[in-house]
């Protein structure tokens, strides 16, 4: 793995909801050249942009009409060059979003494929003349009928995002193709959207009512395609990240480990419902570490991550967005970037950006939230009860715009957000934390800074102290030195845990390790 990778600290660009340049309402690629100063003072040397790809935005540009061209909301293809080189001259890195198992009904593969069967594109997509019970994530059956070829076409997303066929050879060279394109324009990598599925030969069989993706997910023939793609993107001095869908170590360390040769590190997605309604998730995080670990040990490397385009935000999960919001967003970002692997942050996590709820289900965007709020009205809940359910695990939560100052449109934008703004802009907003010097976001630099200067942080083994759930504490070690980091993560005042070899420590961060620890305080030692 190339040393840029190991020293990267990964930022999230949802570029709707980042910066809008030219007042429309929507975030774009020259609203993100604005900031790249911002972004390099905090810290930042890799950015991972959310597709700008032209896109009927079905599924907010997850749905990818032409791979090599730019959705106009967002820009040109001039900007975005623009953006690259510019990053670039500020030594930062560009990893863009590939989205690969399907596409957009209206790419002109599948406008092509639905007209023929016989056709060049016909077997660029999955036709079946008599579909079985498969479900979509999004809901419904993951079949479609489409009138021109009198054939159902699979869609394990949305029914706008037809499957590609990775048993087409000629599709699978387009892809190269593509990929190639990408590459030789000069983007620094890819972070590889929901790739576990590409092997479909599970589907035939599956149980009736099985969702599609679970009868194709991490089958042997999609690891093969995988490599294959794989081998050929690093040959250049890029980083690859996977969203996988890994049910146990094993099934991570499939992608992950050196001689599989296939990324360097996944992000295993998990459905937002599991974290939100999980009855314990101090022991759930403390899992997670253990994974972590286990990986480490296995000689494999990590993504750490906390938050994303598809996740709660983390100081409304994890921590506390109330009484204890500035502590508990600052011990989330210890545990985030303390720990073996590559960080990855998402936009708003820097100042503590939290959840945002609407009272309408015509406020949501989120194609995925809308699908769940129409189930639960099907299944008999009133249309308040069914908002309050869907909308603790919505997708939306975290897509609002981010907060730049306390302004109507919270800096993002003079006109209406495509999405409603968070109405704590006025207390949590970058603007006001430039001038506090104990804000969020001045610990994030502290902390980048700390992780960028230790190669023990990015590299040191781990050990995992055994404490209480409440009570994640772990050490990074290497032959020069030794962290401990030791972090409440409960609203409560727990008992310390007995550390002996810290009294000859130096504190670093925090506070002294003592009887017992305040709600969401932390201690980083090093000695």
């Amino acid at each position: 793995m190339n040393t840029w990778v190991k020293d990267a600290i990964v930022y999230q660009i949802y570029p709707r909801s980042f910066k809008d340049s030219n007042n429309d309402g929507i975030g774009d690629i020259n609203g993100v050249r604005s900031k790249l100063d911002y972004l390099q003072q905090l810290g930042i040397n890799t950015l991972w942009l959310s597709p700008v790809y032209d896109s009927p935005c079905d599924d907010n540009g997850y749905d990818i009409r032409n791979y090599q061209a730019i959705l106009a909301e967002f820009g040109t293809v001039q900007d975005f060059d623009l953006l690259l080189e510019e990053c670039h001259q500020r030594g930062m890195k560009l990893v863009m979003d590939l989205v690969i198992n399907h596409c957009s009904d209206e790419h002109e593969w599948f406008e092509q494929s639905k007209q023929s069967k016989t056709g060049p594109y016909a077997d660029y997509f999955y036709w079946a003349d008599e579909p079985n019970d498969l479900r979509s994530v999004f809901g419904g059956s993951a079949w479609e009928y489409c009138e021109s070829r009198q054939q159902f076409y699979l869609h394990t997303f949305s029914k706008k995002q037809p499957d590609l066929n990775w048993e087409c050879s000629v599709l699978v060279s387009e892809i190269e193709q593509m990929v190639d394109w990408w590459l030789d324009k000069g983007v620094d990598g890819f972070r590889v959207d929901a790739i576990s599925f590409l092997d479909k030969s599970g589907i035939e069989d599956a149980p009736n009512g099985t969702f599609a993706t679970e009868a194709c997910v991490n089958r042997p023939k999609g690891h093969a395609h995988l490599r294959k793609l794989m081998s050929k993107i690093h040959t250049r001095d890029v980083l690859s990240v996977g969203e996988i869908n890994a049910r146990d170590t094993g099934e991570l360390l499939d992608y992950v480990l050196p001689s599989r040769n296939e990324f360097q590190m996944a992000i295993v997605f998990t459905p937002p419902e599991i974290e939100v309604f999980h009855e314990n998730l101090n022991r759930y995080y403390k899992e997670q570490v253990k994974t972590r670990i286990e990986v480490q040990r296995q000689g494999a490397w990590n993504a750490n991550f906390l938050s994303n385009h598809d996740k709660p935000r983390q100081v409304s999960l994890y921590g506390d967005d109330g009484e204890f919001w500035l502590q508990s967003a600052k011990a989330l970002a210890v545990l985030n970037l303390t720990q073996h692997g590559t960080p990855y942050l998402y936009q708003g996590e820097e100042i503590g950006m939290t959840n945002c709820y609407f009272d309408e289900i015509s406020d949501y965007d989120d194609i995925d939230t809308v699908a769940k709020y129409q189930e639960q009205l099907e299944l008999g809940l009133s249309s308040d009860d069914a908002l309050a359910l869907v909308s603790k695990a919505s997708r939306d939560t975290s897509r609002t715009p981010m907060q730049w100052d306390d302004s109507t449109f919270a800096g993002f934008s003079e006109a209406t957000p495509w999405l409603k703004v968070n109405e704590n802009k006025s207390t949590i907003n970058v603007k006001a934390q430039q001038q506090d010097t104990e804000s969020i976001l001045h610990f994030y630099q502290q902390l980048i800074e700390l992780r960028l200067s230790s190669e023990t942080l990015k590299t040191g083994e781990t050990s995992l102290y055994d404490t209480e759930d409440a009570i994640i504490a772990y050490q990074r070690e290497s032959d020069s030195c030794t962290y401990s980091v030791i972090v409440n993560l409960s609203p409560a005042r727990v008992s310390a845990p007995n550390l002996p070899e810290l009294q000859s420590a130096e504190l670093l961060l925090g506070e002294e390790l003592n009887e017992s620890l305040a709600p969401y305080s932390f201690a980083i030692y090093k000695s």
